[in-house]
């Protein structure tokens, strides 16, 4: 008796750690990350809704602007303008900062708690190789969070209605900008795959967690430091100082003169500040304003998006290596 029972039960573990049982597994074990995150997403819906309603009313609360750049109702505690930001930027900040839970999540329950409780090496024993138990496991959410992320994303940039920069903030903030295009997506992936890796590294739960917040943290700053650097700059050179006045929604990098030698100074003019490496009026043959236009927006989401594509690959390769190294003859 005892053998015919246990026949099938054993063909049923098998089963469930079969390619697409082993999927469901994964669903099933991280269910409550799965309703968390669903959960979000759908307050996230109904906030971009309620931002979308209210968006016509808070441009006309805020009044126009005159001249370009100074609006003076800008400080109105109007409820509907003060909603209106106060929901873009708590919205922004959720979505651009989504990167650093799914990284610790990543390190700590998706792959180092299994490593640490030894779960991942019975499933091992059974039909599923460790690369195809790691495939898996990565697989799955990679799929849910760029569904889910790109969601969120379009529904952000439908509810922004074009606010302008007095309404949805600069193009150009942190948030903003990696909340209006691809980048969002990647740097999902990214921190998914940098908690994967920590915690292919550590193999233990907590460390993996505080190892890939870390190095997810670490890739933001690093992009926010250099992000402007990733597509070349336009630069406007005038006779005048107030020839030329930059568009408000234009990101400004730098200014200052130009020289009779031909190079470009942002030194102060010896009349305002007397001193060493102070400008001479009678060098000074023009003005030069250096700056990103709002038409660079979408090639710097791309490069901004490529480079953390191409990290959430390198990451995800040194999980893959990493493992297969710890279990060379399961490979």
């Amino acid at each position: 008796m005892t053998a015919p029972a246990s026949a099938p039960t054993a063909a049923r573990l098998r089963s469930r750690l079969a390619p697409r049982g082993l999927t469901w597994s994964v669903l099933r074990l991280h269910r409550t990350a799965l309703y968390v995150g669903g959960a979000a997403l759908v307050a996230f819906a109904a906030a971009m809704v309620w931002m979308y309603v209210i968006g016509d009313d808070a441009r006309v609360s805020t009044g126009p602007c005159s001249p370009p750049g100074y609006c003076p109702n800008l400080t109105s505690s109007t409820f509907d303008d003060t909603t209106y930001r106060r929901l873009v930027s708590l919205t922004a900040e959720a979505l651009s900062y989504l990167m650093f839970p799914v990284g610790a999540w990543a390190g700590g329950a998706l792959i180092g708690r299994e490593l640490e409780s030894g779960t991942a090496r019975l499933a091992w024993t059974q039909s599923v190789t460790p690369l195809r138990w790691l495939a898996a496991k990565l697989a799955v959410p990679a799929l849910l969070l760029t569904a889910g992320t790109t969601t969120a994303v379009l529904l952000n940039v439908w509810a922004r209605q074009d606010g302008g920069p007095d309404l949805a903030l600069d193009w150009y903030s942190t948030d903003t900008f990696i909340t209006t295009g691809p980048a969002a997506v990647t740097y999902a992936l990214a921190g998914l795959a940098l908690g994967a890796l920590a915690g292919m590294v550590t193999r233990r739960a907590l460390p993996a967690a505080g190892l890939g917040f870390a190095a997810t943290l670490a890739f933001f700053n690093l992009m926010d430091w250099y992000r402007w650097n990733l597509w070349p700059t336009s630069s406007v050179t005038v006779s005048g100082p107030d020839e030329y006045q930059l568009p408000q929604t234009a990101l400004h990098m730098s200014s200052g003169y130009v020289l009779t030698s031909g190079e470009r100074s942002e030194s102060y003019p010896c009349r305002d500040m007397p001193g060493p490496g102070c400008v001479k009026e009678g060098d000074i043959t023009g003005y030069y304003t250096v700056f990103h236009p709002q038409s660079h927006h979408w090639p710097l989401q791309l490069m901004d998006a490529g480079i953390a594509l191409a990290l959430a690959a390198l990451a995800t390769a040194g999980a893959f290596w990493l493992l297969r190294r710890s279990t060379p003859s399961r490979g």
